[in-house]
């Protein structure tokens, strides 16, 4: 399978997400922000401010070029020229009865015949729903059995443990599935291929269910305060932690798309005086929770 293939496969998924989204917001276009990289390649940012998304990207990039040092050394390799594209997705609502939503999907390959495929989708809700999470799980592991049946149990342990705010000692939220370094010994690359164009594909159905069901519910100025705080711990995760931020920083890329996962307000207040609906949200920031057969206590 070329990586022509798999870039044209990218924007596809790439333009049916964004149209799938303007529907569902209902009143807002995306921007488009199309950019080149000084060292290779380039992409299509695309950010949405709508009634019901206070700021959204779905983002393409397809880079090359020579790999940094610190890079290579890391991977164990020598010197070696790049090629990596995916797409990249972050909606922050406007209602905080309604999650953020991550999702990425990309392919990585070297001039030296190296290979993978990454990605995965995580939500990190406001207020824990413990039924839409198990929904939102459900359908995860459902997508993961048509491809391999032991995908979810690894995956969603991997998204336990990389979406983890260590400093914090809290998860980002209910977790997902994260997987990476998906190549040969998963099988041929259209096999693996298909398995991470299905995880895209499941992000519309699965953020749709979420919206619809939160987007109505009033909120009080207590709970937009909240939202403002919990988006605090996003960020910190984003910019301290995620891979993703430090491989375009260290790949000189356009850093507007780098850093457009993080929401357009927050704050941190100093020992927030949590309530009861509150702290029951923070005790189910944990890992190893088995959403899929959750019952309430």
């Amino acid at each position: 399978m070329l990586k022509e293939d798999i870039v044209e496969a990218f924007k596809s998924l790439q333009d049916g997400i964004c149209e799938n989204l303007e529907g569902l917001d209902n009143h807002a276009h995306f921007k488009q922000d199309i950019w080149e990289r000084p060292g290779g390649g380039g992409g299509r940012t695309r950010v949405i401010t709508g009634q019901h998304i206070e700021k959204g990207g779905v983002n393409f990039s397809a880079v090359k070029g020579e790999m940094p040092e610190k890079i290579f050394k890391a991977l164990g390799i020598g010197p070696t020229d790049f090629f990596a594209t995916g797409v990249s997705i972050v909606l922050h609502p406007i209602n905080p009865h309604v999650p953020i939503i991550h999702m990425n999907v990309r392919y990585f390959e070297t001039s030296k015949g190296l290979w993978w495929f990454g990605g995965g989708i995580d939500l990190t809700p406001h207020y824990i729903n413990p039924e839409l999470a198990q929904k939102f799980h459900i359908k995860l592991k459902s997508t993961c059995d048509k491809h391999d049946e032991s995908y979810y149990s690894k995956f969603k342990k991997w998204a336990d443990d990389y979406f983890y705010v260590k400093h914090r000692k809290e998860t980002r939220g209910i977790g997902g599935i994260f997987f990476d370094r998906l190549g040969k010994d998963h099988g041929d690359k259209k096999k693996v291929f298909d398995f991470v164009i299905d995880v895209g594909n499941t992000f519309i159905p699965i953020y749709r269910e979420q919206f619809l069901e939160n987007h109505r519910i009033e909120y009080k100025p207590r709970e937009r305060d909240w939202q403002l705080h919990r988006r605090g711990r996003y960020v910190e995760f984003n910019l301290v932690w995620d891979r993703g931020t430090k491989f375009g920083l260290d790949t000189d890329g356009n850093i507007e798309s780098i850093l457009m996962s993080l929401p357009p307000e927050c704050k941190w207040t100093y020992k927030y005086a949590h309530n009861q609906l509150e702290q029951a949200t923070l005790s189910k920031l944990k890992k190893g929770i088995d959403w899929v057969n959750y019952k309430a206590m």
